[in-house]
């Protein structure tokens, strides 16, 4: 850190006690309660710091439980046999409990590079930092004040230094120390900040929103694949649509997902349909407990500016095919540059593009081998958030879902066996009744096919 943002920041313990806050151990994972015991036991201060404290404050249910604690990496390790130390930026000790980790920090301190300790910084951004130091000092090296809350287990308190409790009160997000300088050690922030005013329903302090469009571009020199994890933390966690739209009014989209940006900037209406659609039903399917893909997500934000490129390429004369496929890999080449979207992501979504025009050819082989393509169900998903595109394309959905309601011999027959057609002078309702049952095969005397 380039502690110029937060030296000059003088930290004020207000100490929380139990019976003015709401949490309790029993919503604490007793893998971290057996961590933190632990560490104090062999004559350590421990505390739960960070999300964790913020969430059950609110009355949240943490996803994680961080501690905090004056033993270095080293110190942990030997404490507990199911550790084991990661990181070479900020070494961290990891307390495995089956598919639980416990993350322990040592408390980072506010020492100089170059030094006692190790720390690294090249333009401004951190590399690497191993500074260990006190409670006050790590407190300051937080990114947000609501952050920045330890919970005590030796009196079950809420020690605060910077001012969490009020942000929390407030419901506003503030950062610590100086924007300017904060954001350029670390670009991530402002995703961060993005995402946790979405996820906790918090405005973003107008001082620490303001150097987004100057700091933004920033972003373009921040790992990919950190830009990925970040990317599914802010979509996939349940508050998509939210972070979304935090992304839009922060002015952060264009500098995480160009291609979406520029594509909303046209004003397609549809298109903004599609997308807050799609975020919207994901959401929902996280919150019901389904199973969600990063692949449909990432095909949802791309949609509009994949089509509009495939649609140019056949306006000057390419075959269809070619012309979709030239558009994906394009639009998932640029945007890989950005957020390193695995290639078993991307190929699902190229499929999902490239069948959407597939749903228009309606004629009998071509609907029963599209039924039977492995990733129709997706594609067909995506074709219904398209309904606002058209009446037209709301007509094309509606026919696809009846046709999958009928039964196979039944559709058939509705269905012309070749050349063009067009789903509406083939609507069909969908039957009543169900398929017939196949016929069991009667088993001759002696015939021991089926035994084992």
């Amino acid at each position: 850190m380039n502690l110029e943002s937060g030296t000059d920041i003088t930290p004020t313990l207000r100490i929380i006690p139990r019976d003015q806050h709401i949490i309790s151990r029993k919503n604490i994972s007793k893998s971290a309660l057996r961590v933190l015991y632990r560490l104090n036991e062999a004559g350590y201060t421990a505390y739960l710091v960070g999300g964790a404290v913020r969430d059950l404050l609110l009355g949240l249910q943490p996803k994680d439980f961080d501690v905090a604690t004056s033993a270095t990496p080293d110190e942990v390790k030997k404490l507990f046999r199911n550790c084991r130390l990661i990181g070479r930026r900020f070494r961290l000790a990891h307390v495995v409990f089956g598919a639980e980790i416990i993350e322990v920090a040592t408390f980072r301190g506010l020492g100089e590079e170059g030094g006692e300790g190790d720390r690294h910084i090249v333009d401004g951004r951190i590399v690497r930092d191993n500074i260990w130091g006190t409670i006050e000092e790590d407190a300051i090296r937080r990114d947000f004040r609501v952050n920045a809350m330890y919970y005590d287990i030796s009196d079950f308190s809420v020690r605060d230094y910077v001012g969490g409790i009020q942000d929390l009160q407030d419901r506003v997000l503030r950062l610590i120390g100086e924007p300017d300088i904060r954001y350029q050690e670390d670009p991530v922030r402002m995703l961060r900040a993005a995402r946790l005013a979405a996820k906790l329903d918090m405005s973003i302090d107008t001082a620490a929103m303001a150097p987004f469009e100057a700091l933004g571009p920033l972003l373009a020199d921040a790992a990919p694949a950190r830009l990925f994890d970040e990317s599914l933390k802010m979509f996939l966690s349940g508050n998509g649509l939210k972070s979304f739209r935090m992304l839009e009014q922060s002015g952060l989209l264009k500098f995480l997902f160009p291609a979406t940006a520029r594509a909303l900037k046209r004003g397609d209406e549809a298109l903004r349909s599609l997308v807050e659609h799609g975020l919207a039903n994901t959401d929902a399917r996280i919150a019901e407990g389904k199973s969600v893909t990063p692949a449909f997500l990432f095909a949802v934000l791309l949609w509009g500016e994949v089509r509009d490129v495939a649609h140019h390429w056949i306006a000057r004369g390419q075959e269809s095919t070619e012309a979709w496929a030239r558009a994906s890999a394009q639009v998932v080449g640029e945007q890989c540059q950005r957020v390193a979207i695995p290639r078993r992501f991307t190929f699902t979504m190229e499929e999902i593009w490239s069948l959407q025009p597939r749903f228009e050819q309606i004629q009998r082989k071509r609907v029963f081998r599209l039924m039977a393509h492995p990733r129709f169900r997706a594609a067909f998903d995506f074709l219904l958030l398209r309904a606002d595109e058209s009446p037209a394309m709301r007509e094309l959905g509606q026919w696809w879902a009846h046709a999958q309601q009928l039964p196979q011999e039944v559709l058939a027959a509705a269905l012309p066996a070749g050349g063009g057609s067009a789903a509406s002078d083939n609507i069909v309702a969908p039957a009543a009744s169900r398929p017939p049952r196949p016929r069991r095969r009667r088993r001759k005397p002696g015939d021991k096919s089926g035994s084992v």
